[in-house]
C-alpha cells in the first residue's frame, strides 16, 4: 500500500489476479499481541501465502482467519495455514454465514468450485460472519458489512475509526467483480447497486480491495463502479461473455498452461461456461463458443500459445 494510504495495525500483502489481496490485522500498541487475516488467496499459491504471512507476522501470533467470501481465490490458503497452526482450534476460521453449512458439508456446488470448475482445499470452520454485528480484532473495532452482488453471501469489514473498507469484490479501483448469480439466472445487479450505496453511505478514506492496489479515491471509484454497472444492466449478454472470458483466463492462471485438448475437455464439464453461453445469445456448439472467446483474448494480448499449449499472459 502507498505510504500515503497506509493506516496504522494493518499490513496488506498485494497479490494480483490469481490470489487475492490479504490483509493483516494486528495492535500496532502491543508487539506481542495477536494478528488476524483477511483472505488467503488461491491453493495454487498456497505456500507462498504461508511465507508472506508468516513474514509480515513475525513474533505475533496469528489468532483467527476471515474470509470476505468463498470464492477459490480468497480461500485457498485456509487449509494450509490450519495445518501450519494446529487445524481449527490453532486457527479459527470464520466465513460469512450464509455458506457456513456449505463449508461444514463442504459442498462443492454450493460453494461454487464445481460449477466453476475450480479448485480449493478443504479446510474446517469455526465460526461465522454475521452482518451488522461488530467484532474486536487485533485491537480494533471492524464492523461486518453486507456485500451481496458479485456473491450473495459476500461481506466487507468496515473500521470507522478511520474509514477503512477491506471491501473484498465488491468495489475494485476501477469496477468490481463479476456478477455470478447473474449467471445463474437470479437477478443480482440491484445488490450490487446496494452495496455501493452501502459504501457511499459511510465516510470511507482508503479502500483495500480483493484485487489491486489500495486506494483513497473513493468518490472515483464509486463512479467507475456505477457506470460498469450501468453497462451491465443495458446489456447483460455482455456481461455474460465477459464472465465467461474471466473463467477462462482464470482456469489458465489456476493451471499455468493447458494444450487445447485439455481445455476443450475442462470447458465441455464446467458447467458455468455453459450457463455464459446461454446468457450470452450465441448460439452453436459450447466448443464454437469458446474457441471464439479463446480467439480474442489472445488478440487482445490476455493469453499466450506457447509449444502448442495456451498459457495466461
Amino acid at each position: 500500500m502507498p505510504e500515503r494510504l497506509q493506516p496504522a495495525g494493518l499490513t496488506v500483502l498485494e497479490r494480483g489476479w490469481l490470489s487475492s489481496n490479504n490483509v493483516l490485522l494486528f495492535d500496532p500498541a502491543d508487539p506481542d499481541g495477536a494478528a488476524t487475516l483477511v483472505d488467503s488467496g488461491h491453493c495454487r499459491h498456497a505456500a507462498q501465502t504461508l511465507a508472506l504471512v508468516e513474514h509480515a507476522r513475525g513474533a505475533r501470533p496469528l489468532a483467527g482467519l476471515l474470509n470476505t467470501h468463498l470464492h477459490s481465490d480468497h480461500c485457498g490458503g485456509n487449509a494450509i495455514l490450519q495445518a501450519r497452526h494446529g487445524g481449527a482450534r490453532g486457527l479459527p476460521v470464520a466465513v460469512p454465514v450464509g455458506l457456513a453449512e456449505a463449508v461444514r458439508r463442504w459442498d462443492t456446488q454450493a460453494l461454487s468450485y464445481a460449477p466453476t470448475g475450480q479448485r480449493c482445499e478443504r479446510f474446517e470452520l469455526d465460526g461465522v460472519l454475521l452482518p451488522d454485528v461488530e467484532l474486536q480484532l487485533a485491537g480494533q473495532v471492524w464492523e461486518v458489512l453486507a456485500a451481496p452482488g458479485h456473491d450473495p453471501h459476500a461481506v466487507m469489514l468496515w473500521r470507522p475509526a478511520d474509514g477503512v473498507l477491506i471491501a473484498g469484490d465488491a468495489l475494485w479501483e476501477n469496477g468490481f467483480g463479476v456478477v455470478f448469480p447473474e449467471l445463474e439466472g437470479v437477478d443480482a445487479f440491484d445488490e450490487v447497486e446496494a452495496t455501493l450505496d452501502l459504501i457511499a453511505a459511510r465516510p470511507v478514506r482508503w479502500v483495500i480491495p480483493g484485487h489491486g492496489a489500495p486506494f483513497g479515491d473513493v468518490p472515483g471509484a464509486l463512479g467507475r463502479a456505477r457506470r460498469r454497472l450501468a453497462g451491465h444492466r443495458a446489456d447483460p449478454r455482455r456481461h455474460a461473455r465477459h464472465a465467461a472470458k474471466v473463467l477462462l483466463k482464470f482456469h489458465l492462471m489456476e493451471e499455468g498452461r493447458q494444450s487445447p485438448a485439455e481445455l476443450a475437455a475442462w470447458t465441455a464439464v464446467t458447467p458455468l461456461l455453459a450457463s455464459c453461453q446461454a446468457r450470452s445469445g450465441s448460439g452453436g456448439a459450447l466448443s464454437d463458443f469458446v474457441d471464439v472467446l479463446i480467439a480474442e483474448l489472445y488478440a487482445a494480448g490476455a493469453l499466450r500459445l506457447v509449444d502448442g499449449c495456451w498459457q495466461d499472459a
